[in-house]
């Protein structure tokens, strides 16, 4: 018997796809720094994690499709916090998903048809090619590049790749995998083509809370006049720490749109209840949590950047948002180099795993030479994380017969 078509062709994950050789280098008893994914070491609000304890009902049952009412009605509340208005739970103007991934998927299938076309800038976080082969959809990339700290190209430039079966752009911001940040002058730059084209913008904002430099994130829904097109994706697994908590939404002020969302919604019957009851508890966290965060994320930043700019022939710009840094290395193929990492190198026992950017490109070719590296360890691992790497890196372009 044969696979279907989108079995053989969806792509592994950049990300993941390594873990086999990961776990063989554990089985040696070499210990690893994970730089490889973006899964934080930061505590999850107190807050969350007394309602798992404490939930004492004695069904677990279902909620409503469309998420807890409670829950939205925070939600409302937290983006009030953030400049975005919205309606009440009632105008079905928020639908919580499971994770930001589902609520991109159900995006994907409001907006488009089989074969149609959705521009992103790459690079981009790599599961959007699962969800795309899974709805049909067929990705542009829009190629930004390191140099510029992966800055939107022209309005004619994204306008170029703008055909029949375009249906909507897709842009996450900050950015996984580069950890740009776009301006106000930016968001407003897509705004304006997905109205003059009569597009939808899906705008990926689940890293809203790591920015700095003293910069603001502008969301979509910040911008006047594109309520009908703009698609606004979240998810908390970030903004507390709870990646294992598979809680997000999408907000759309178009009631159509939101409507047809819905039924896709029923159809996988409801959300995950007891971690939207430990996200809404999380509503409420103070201030000073994502204040101490950021500060954190900011010293881990610094020590990344400050250690790749002293290894020779690295190229990088500093991020300015995310917990994400990608670096152009001296080398051809950073995928090998990644796998050499976990199959021959070790110092005193420990290794480290980086994410290979070829798989965050659609463009064929495009970063062979990159890698993503998150900052997602505290500062003493981090230091010795890129100990490692340096020392690596110099190892391997020596055995690759380059000058160190």
């Amino acid at each position: 018997m044969n696979l279907s078509e989108r079995a053989r062709n969806v792509q592994a994950s950049p990300i993941r796809k390594l873990k086999p050789f990961a776990d063989a280098a554990k089985a040696r008893g070499t210990h690893i720094y994970h730089l490889n994914i973006g899964q934080p070491d930061i505590a999850t609000p107190r807050q969350m994690l007394d309602v798992y304890a404490q939930y004492d009902d004695t069904v677990l049952g279902y909620g409503p499709a469309q998420g807890l009412d409670d829950y939205r009605r925070n939600l409302i509340r937290y983006y009030k916090r953030h400049g975005i208005m919205l309606a009440d739970v009632d105008n079905n103007e928020i639908i919580v998903t499971t994770a930001g991934s589902e609520a991109i998927v159900f995006a994907m299938l409001v907006t488009c048809n089989q074969d149609d076309e959705i521009i992103v800038p790459e690079p981009f976080y790599t599961n959007y090619n699962g969800f795309a082969m899974q709805t049909g959809v067929r990705l542009v990339p829009l190629t930004t590049h390191l140099e510029n700290g992966f800055a939107l190209p022209s309005r004619q430039a994204i306008e170029a790749l703008i055909g029949p079966r375009t249906k909507a752009i897709l842009f996450c911001n900050p950015g996984n995998p580069t950890g740009a940040v776009y301006t106000a002058e930016e968001v407003q730059r897509l705004a304006d083509i997905a109205l003059a084209h009569n597009l939808y913008i899906i705008s990926d904002e689940v890293y809203r809370e790591f920015i700095y430099d003293g910069a603001r994130h502008t969301s979509i829904l910040h911008i006047e006049g594109i309520e009908r097109h703009a698609i606004m994706v979240d998810s908390i697994s970030k903004r507390y720490s709870a990646c294992g908590a598979r809680v997000g939404c999408m907000v759309c002020r178009n009631r159509e749109l939101m409507d047809a969302a819905l039924k896709f919604a029923q159809a996988r019957l409801c959300p995950p209840t007891i971690d939207q009851l430990a996200a809404n508890a999380a509503i409420d966290v103070e201030e000073e949590y994502f204040v101490e965060v950021l500060t954190e994320y900011d010293k881990r930043r610094n020590i990344v950047f400050d250690a790749l700019q002293k290894i020779d022939g690295v190229v990088c710009r500093k991020p300015g948002g995310a917990f994400y840094v990608i670096a152009k290395l001296p080398i051809e193929d950073s995928e090998d180099f990644a796998l050499w990492l976990l199959d021959k190198f070790e110092m005193n026992g420990k290794t480290v795993m980086v994410a290979p950017c070829e798989g965050f490109y659609a463009t064929p070719g495009l970063g062979k030479d990159e890698v993503r590296i998150a900052y997602v360890l505290n500062e003493e691992a981090l230091h010795d994380a890129m100990k490692l790497f340096a020392t690596a890196l110099h190892q391997y372009r020596k055995m690759q017969g380059r000058r160190p």
